[in-house]
């Protein structure tokens, strides 16, 4: 198991680099100008150089790679050009936000996911799994910003009974577990957990159907074996592949939330994304895609790990 952590480690390091100078390239080789947001309509060509040279513009991109990965491996990926704090404490604020909302998604979306695609998978053919296709189908079909923007006509204007943006009284940025503040999470949460509910249905549905029409499950039977002990061995077998794809749904709600948080005004890492897409806030910019792919690339690692224990074949692979 150590070899095995060990290399897996190994392997995170040139993704990481890599990660890092496409980010890095992405952002500086876009179109625009990056000081548009703190350059007044007349200002001159001399203020403009100075700002070039405080923010390190003036450089070669080469130069302006190594010093920031330089920095970011301190901790210091800069200051936001268009509010002037610093980038490490706008993203780790605005990555609790996503965490706290991402994790509450994940709960619902796996939970239905995994009720759906079991009872499915057990029932084949029959109207229980034609209708669990049918939700999986729909929450993998349907746009999630529209989904978001229906939910808060109906519950919000409609029915006035959920706030529709926020994430607390008053446009409150940060988020505590009271019921004032919950009632900010439920509309975006549900909307998150759509699409992952979709993908993990259909996909522990299939696995569990193929599991069940196997000669191994027809011998225990034949043996005796009770359901619930057929059902254990069903859970261990699915349990590698389905670890794989929740694992990416995670990674996936932690960095595809950017239209949701939108839609919902959510201060979270899709929002302050889009705060700096628009504001060509280059240092909030490429700071934020960095972290996000490092919580990416180490929840990677974490499920390659798990699922390393559960299935020790992989290990020997």
């Amino acid at each position: 198991m150590l070899v095995y952590l060990t290399k897996r480690i190994v392997y995170t390091i040139p993704i990481v680099v890599g990660v890092s100078l496409v980010c890095f390239l992405l952002v500086h080789l876009a179109p625009g100008d990056p000081l548009v947001s703190v350059l007044p309509p007349d200002a001159s060509e001399d203020l403009k150089q100075q700002l070039l040279i405080i923010y390190g513009f003036d450089r070669p991109y080469w130069e302006q790679f190594l010093r920031w990965v330089w920095r970011a491996l301190h901790g210091d990926l800069g200051n936001s050009i268009a509010s002037g704090r610093p980038v490490t404490t706008e993203v780790l604020r605005a990555v609790v936000n996503t965490l706290i909302l991402a994790t509450v998604a994940t709960v619902i979306g796996f939970f239905f996911g995994l009720l759906f695609g079991f009872v499915g998978g057990y029932y084949r053919e029959s109207w229980i799994d034609k209708t669990a296709s049918a939700l999986s189908v729909f929450g993998v079909s349907v746009p999630h910003y529209w989904l978001g923007m229906v939910l808060v006509i109906i519950f919000s204007s409609q029915l006035n009974w959920l706030p529709p943006t926020g994430a607390g009284p008053g446009g409150s940025g940060e988020w505590t577990p009271d019921w004032a503040h919950i009632r900010h999470l439920i509309l975006p949460a549900i909307t998150m957990s759509v699409i992952p509910m979709g993908i993990i249905a259909r996909t522990i549905r299939a696995l569990v159907a193929d599991i069940l029409s196997q000669d191994f499950v027809q011998a225990m039977r034949a043996k005796g074996l009770g359901e619930r002990g057929v059902f254990l061995h069903v859970v261990k077998n699915a349990a590698p592949t389905a670890l794989a794809v929740m694992g990416l749904q995670l990674g996936y709600l932690l960095g595809g939330s950017i239209l949701i948080e939108t839609v919902f005004s959510w201060p979270g890492t899709g929002f302050l994304l889009n705060a700096a897409i628009f504001q060509r806030d280059l240092p909030l910019l490429q700071g934020t895609i960095l972290v996000l792919a490092l919580f990416f690339v180490l929840l990677n690692l974490i499920v390659d790990l798990v699922q390393s224990l559960l299935d020790p074949r992989i290990q020997r692979s």
